[in-house]
């Protein structure tokens, strides 16, 4: 438990001291709106709601470097991600020093209590994304997360029956699950490991999970990583590459009503509803039954038939799957392009040549809603071909820049008739904010030909 006490530090401005566990925690513009919309939320009932439920929430976050994803305007502004620690915090605070793909290092916080749980959501940390390390072993996940990522228009129920298939899976190989909602449109089933393995081997046992459900319910759920050839449910393998990270449980989303990525049971998982889980609600369940995830950190398991398993895929000839962006070429990875950009290469005979999607860019915004509303435009502009559209075939594609968020909008034509195709105009809006350092680093490379 906490007590607090008020504390001017302006004239016209406050600051609550909260005592947390014999830390003194200053939580700044404490009536600061954080939740605007459905939910009517100030930036103190956002820390007090963490405190409540801390004893879950450090769960998922404890003795894991985090990174920082802070919405500093409130979950209606744009959020940015720190990476690095902040120079001025607490001195019981911990930090560790991480390495990433690019060849970078940080150095990040640490959280091992609700003080410093309520320390970081003071800072705008709406939610919660840490590292699947632990900060004695880097390099050795203990977790491999599966994120179950529904494409637009697909419903509910089919997410929640791949998170069933996902789980039979997971039983079939000795391992445990452990689902929880989201928070948004998706599930996350985290599965907690034996560190014995690298970020690479973690990343692949991901993979043949992901292929393998895909087999088994080829109709709703796929393993692909291009959006333009994904149908259903989408299995994220990619989340458990080095660097990547996804929110924890307990985490607030930025959405209207302030919903929760809420631990269940599996009994839960075939009847649950996200919109049930909220800021609101979810401190009584806490209270109420306690933290449906409390043995996790007793689960781990093994990786060595999920490994088995990926050795199968690759002799009958599935060589590894498209790697995020950042990464360097990994070996046996397919072309690292999108289908609709791929060019006329010559291919091996064993692999099929995969089919060249017809895709426009229509918007390109760090405001999401604006570039929607540029969906909007285009399909009034070009009516006819708006109207052959599938609800899959209009990607919304939340895009990382240098340190925060945009949104990208592409209209996938396949379903159009080619002489009905618009051609590619200028997006509307046009607002790419990474396009100028993209430029400069291909200004800055040579030319062969110079």
């Amino acid at each position: 438990m906490y007590w607090c006490r008020l504390e001017a530090v302006a004239k016209d401005e406050e600051a609550e001291v909260l005592s947390i566990g014999g830390h003194d925690v200053r939580v700044t513009h404490p009536s600061k709106p954080y939740f605007k919309k459905d939910a009517k939320l100030s930036k103190l009932e956002v820390v007090r709601y963490y405190l409540a439920v801390a004893g879950g929430a450090l769960k998922g976050i404890a003795d894991r470097p985090i990174v920082l994803k802070r919405f500093v305007n409130g979950a209606d502004g744009e959020a940015f991600y720190q990476k690095r620690a902040p120079s001025t915090r607490p001195e019981w605070l911990r930090t560790v020093t991480l390495s990433f793909p690019s060849g970078r290092i940080a150095e990040e916080i640490v959280v091992d209590d609700a003080a410093g749980l309520a320390w970081i959501a003071n800072l705008g940390c709406i939610e919660l994304h840490p590292h699947p390390v632990r900060s004695s072993d880097l390099d050795h996940p203990d977790e491999l997360r599966v994120d179950l990522d529904p494409g637009p228009g697909v419903p509910w129920d089919d997410v929640r029956k791949v998170t069933l298939e996902v789980n039979a899976v997971l039983e079939e190989l000795g391992l445990r699950g452990w689902p929880k909602t989201s928070g948004s449109r998706g599930m996350h089933v985290n599965v907690r490991i034996e560190p014995r393995w690298t970020f690479t081997e973690v990343r692949r046992a991901a993979l043949a999970l992901s292929r393998e459900v895909e087999r088994r319910a080829p109709s709703i759920a796929t393993s692909k990583w291009w959006k333009e050839e994904r149908r259903g449910v989408f299995l994220d393998y990619n989340q458990n590459a080095k660097d990547r990270t996804t929110c924890s449980a307990y985490s607030i989303r930025p959405v209207p009503d302030a919903r929760v990525s809420a631990p269940l049971t599996w009994n839960e998982v075939p009847d649950c509803d996200p919109a049930d889980f909220t800021v609101f609600t979810v401190p009584a369940r806490f209270a109420r039954i306690g933290d449906p995830h409390a043995g996790i950190d007793e689960a781990r398991g093994s990786l060595e038939a999920l490994l088995a398993l990926a050795d199968r895929d690759e002799a009958s000839g599935l060589g590894d799957a498209p790697w995020p962006p950042h990464f360097r070429k990994m070996a046996g990875e397919a072309p690292r392009v999108a289908p609709s950009r791929a060019k006329g290469a010559a291919r091996p005979a064993a692999k099929a040549p995969r089919t060249k999607m017809p895709l426009v860019v229509v918007a390109n915004s760090p405001n999401k809603q604006a570039a929607l509303d540029g969906l909007e435009r285009w399909k009034a502009a070009h009516p006819e071909a708006a109207a052959h559209l599938a609800v899959d075939d209009v990607l919304v594609d939340s895009m990382r820049g240098r340190s925060s968020t945009w949104t990208r909008v592409r209209v996938n034509l396949r379903a159009v008739p080619e002489a009905s195709r618009p051609p590619q105009g200028t997006p509307d809006p046009d607002d790419d904010p990474t396009r100028e350092w993209r430029d400069a680093i291909r200004a800055s490379k040579p030319r062969a030909d110079r």
